[in-house]
């Protein structure tokens, strides 16, 4: 059994007009949503073994909070160029030379990939946007990644910072 987290990076910061979109930071709400939306996947008693982020600034800001919460070390985020502005089939890729070690992954990335993405996956599950910070979870009933694409999916949960909890 494999599960897999799919995160689209926090509330970037448009402050600097002049600076490149690769560049683009998180702002403040992104800065606090992150660390917090780690927080709410950790409490559903899940972990991850391994992190695959966009090397944009937002998508890294990102995985490095919740790095923190998780307690991992951010050194060993694995960084996949492909993941800035990727389509479905370049996430299928990345998710298919996953270390089939891993059980638990979380990939991090961009609209408007991630959310034509996460329409791919569960048959009766489909999202307009994915919002910033948002996690959308599966798991497989798989030994290997490299099967992931073509097995069936078993939706988990999705979550977003300004989801109503359950008190």
């Amino acid at each position: 059994m494999k599960t897999l987290l799919i995160v689209r990076h926090a509330k970037s910061s448009w402050g600097n007009l002049g600076e490149p979109d690769f560049e683009r930071d998180l702002n403040e709400r992104g800065k606090k949503e992150a660390p917090e939306m780690a927080k709410r996947i950790l409490d559903k008693k899940i972990t991850i073994d391994v992190f695959i982020s966009s090397p944009a600034r937002r998508a890294k800001k990102t995985c490095k909070a919740f790095c923190k919460v998780f307690e991992k070390n951010e050194d060993k985020i694995i960084f996949v160029d492909k993941l800035y502005h990727a389509d479905c089939e370049t996430f299928y890729d990345v998710i298919e030379n996953i270390d089939d070690d891993y059980k638990y992954a979380a990939i991090f990335s961009h609209n408007p990939g991630i959310t034509d993405f996460v329409n791919t996956l569960c048959k009766n599950f489909t999202l307009d946007n994915m919002p910033t910070c948002a996690v959308f979870a599966v798991s497989i009933a798989i030994k290997s990644w490299k099967d992931f694409k073509t097995e069936e999916k078993n939706f988990l949960f999705f979550d977003y910072p300004k989801a109503v909890m359950p008190k």
